[in-house]
């Protein structure tokens, strides 16, 4: 029932698979559409991870891409540059609730031949020019951890463009079976549970209203914030706010450790060390340089946008950013 809704409310009636997480739901997709060794897949370098993570788990490489420094989502003018015999896939991240540009995406992959994978982790409901992320690629991946727009308590959702794919994730998910005692896979256990199912069914229903609160956040902010560089929706895209990050450009560790010990104001940095520089995936750093990755990772800085938030405390945040920000200057 969960899979079915999810699919009518966010993936325009894609096959909708649940997982236990996020991560496994990116890591069955690309095994489910044939990623293995040998093969390359391009990411962004400024994300979370679990994306590269999950290209490496397959025995694939993951070859890293710049970002878009209005958006902060991977720059599809830059993956042809990255492009080899060995590329298979470009697995875009709509970051913090804002698209990447996929038409222009769309372009570049129909042109090289190779597939697009969605990670939507952070962007259930967004759109691009009235398309819905996840419905683009052959698969788009949803995160619900309890930090998401919306959380199934843990879990994770895989939009599918056919039911070919869907079917292989079903049985990734199950120990390679459909029906009981019939495996015709090597499987893994990465199912979501009925309770899991269950909450995220309530919080499906409560995801329009909240998403709209978010954005109404999100304008207060940016209409009332000084002295930083504000989140920027572009023309034609629907941003949902899993965080209204902004630019610190001097010191943003001294003015994130302010806004906190001074003023009360929680904030976070996402993501500090870009997928290229983490001991963990460095392997994979090619030679160009992520100039805006880079750049990103020293200055961005997320401010609270959830729905929960009063009048007084958007009022409370917007005092903490202009006086640390005026002081600064």
């Amino acid at each position: 029932m969960f899979e079915e809704e999810f699919s009518a409310e966010l993936a325009d009636g894609r096959p909708v698979v649940a997982v236990n997480s996020g991560t496994s739901g990116q890591h069955l997709g690309l095994l489910a559409a044939g990623i293995g060794p040998g093969d390359e897949v391009i990411v962004p370098s400024f994300t979370f991870a679990a994306t590269a993570n999950a290209v490496a788990l397959t025995g694939a490489t993951p070859v890293f891409c710049d970002i878009d420094p209005v958006t902060f989502c991977l720059d599809p003018t830059m993956v042809n540059e990255l492009i080899t015999p060995r590329t298979k896939a470009v697995m875009p991240v709509h970051l913090f609730g804002h698209a990447v540009d996929m038409p222009e995406l769309v372009r570049v992959a129909e042109t090289k031949g190779i597939a697009i994978f969605e990670d939507a982790a952070q962007a259930h409901g967004a759109e691009a020019y009235g398309q819905k992320v996840g419905t683009f690629g052959v698969f788009g991946m949803f995160s619900l951890y309890p930090t998401k727009n919306m959380t199934s308590g843990e879990g994770g959702m895989v939009a599918c463009a056919d039911g070919e794919v869907a079917r292989g994730i079903r049985l990734l998910r199950n120990q390679g079976m459909e029906t009981q005692y019939e495996n015709e896979v090597v499987g893994y256990n990465n199912r979501m549970t009925d309770i899991h199912a269950a909450i995220g069914r309530v919080q499906l229903r409560r995801l329009g209203a909240w998403t709209q609160k978010r954005r109404a956040n999100a304008g207060f902010l940016s209409s009332r914030l000084r002295g930083v560089i504000t989140p920027n929706e572009k023309p034609g895209f629907r941003h949902v706010y899993h965080q209204y990050t902004i630019r610190v450009e001097e010191d943003r560790d001294g003015f994130a450790k302010a806004l906190k010990e001074e003023y009360g104001v929680g904030c976070g940095v996402y993501y500090p060390i870009p997928n290229h520089k983490l001991p963990s995936l460095r392997r994979f750093a090619g030679d160009a340089p992520l100039i805006h990755t880079d750049r990103a990772a020293r200055e961005v800085l997320s401010l609270p946008v959830h729905p929960f938030l009063t009048n007084r405390q958007l009022a409370k945040i917007v005092k903490a950013v202009n006086t640390l920000a005026k002081a600064g200057g």
